[in-house]
């Protein structure tokens, strides 16, 4: 088949060495977001001019001419590994078998584009990846195929994405161009019934109330990691937290109640979180510790207040 391959990234230029590396099918064109003043070019454009592939970067795909310039391509299916832009109907049917897009959530679940962090915050036990067929509605379409994983209960984003969703995504492009080229790809309708839908996960979800109990607040932390983070405040000042650990114990929620070269340990309702590693504000990432013994924090005081 005749693929254009659309992403941005590291998961876009992966997608398209796969396929390359597969040499069944010819990549004719990939697309991508235009470059970023100052910015070094996008991996996946670095890597296709470096195997001598035409790189388009339209901002606006209902441009007339860009639809031109898609059609002169005579893709049969365009690949949509990690895009942002939005591509409207009359661009993604333009190759003879339109368009396939993924998706890291189990669809119609965590459809938006925070869909590795909301399942573990909420602290799912399960989650995966689809390839569906894109709509105008945000992650709509009829489902290809999909995968699915378990979440662990101490997975960071990280541990969910990289390790797991990750590596099975980019195995799993050779079974979507065969699917295609069978001439019988599947459709599976999603179930709206089940359908749910989260907003990106910013800085303004992920402020730590540490009155609640400790299973959500270790959820939170670890659904932020390494991005946008967790974060709480001491004198003020923001601080963003990453790796941790439940640990048990009672007290009053929010104190520290114990702070040692393992980290800092701070009660909530039903246990205590451990804190390793944290990031203050305007600063670079380090041992909670180190941190603790800089901020002249105290055990008996409180974060948060």
């Amino acid at each position: 088949m005749r693929l254009i391959v659309m992403g941005q990234q590291a998961f876009g230029k992966d997608v398209l060495q796969k396929i390359l590396i597969s040499d069944v099918d010819e990549v004719v064109a990939v697309y991508c977001e235009p470059d970023k003043e100052k910015k070094p070019f996008d991996p996946i454009k670095e890597f296709a001019l470096e195997k001598g592939i035409e790189v388009i970067q339209p901002d606006n795909f209902s441009n007339i001419d860009t639809q031109n310039k898609l059609k002169s391509f005579e893709a049969d299916l365009m690949i949509m590994a990690f895009v942002n832009i939005f591509v409207p109907g009359e661009a993604r049917d333009i190759p003879h078998l339109g368009s396939i897009c993924f998706h890291p959530s189990l669809l119609p679940l965590h459809r938006g584009p925070s869909a590795v962090n909301w399942p573990i915050i909420m602290g799912k036990e399960n989650s995966g990846f689809s390839w569906f067929y894109p709509t105008d509605g945000l992650d709509e379409g009829d489902v290809l195929l999909q995968w699915e994983c378990a979440i662990d209960p101490n997975d960071t984003v990280i541990d969910l994405y990289f390790k797991k969703i990750y590596p099975e995504a980019l195995n799993s492009v050779s079974t979507v161009c065969d699917l295609f080229r069978s001439g019988k790809p599947p459709r599976i309708v999603q179930d709206e019934a089940k359908a749910s839908y989260e907003r990106r996960c910013t800085k303004k979800h992920t402020q730590i109330d540490w009155h609640k109990p400790v299973r959500q607040v270790y959820d939170l932390i670890r659904g932020s990691n390494p991005a946008p983070g967790a974060w709480t405040t001491y004198e003020e000042k923001v601080i963003s937290i990453y790796d941790s650990e439940i640990l048990e114990g009672d007290g009053i929620s929010g104190r520290v109640v114990d702070i040692s070269s393992q980290g800092i340990t701070v009660q909530c309702i039903g246990g205590r979180i451990l804190i390793k590693r944290v990031k203050p504000d305007s600063d670079s990432k380090q041992t909670a510790d180190s941190w603790a013994g800089m901020s002249n924090l105290n055990v008996g005081e409180n974060l948060g207040t």
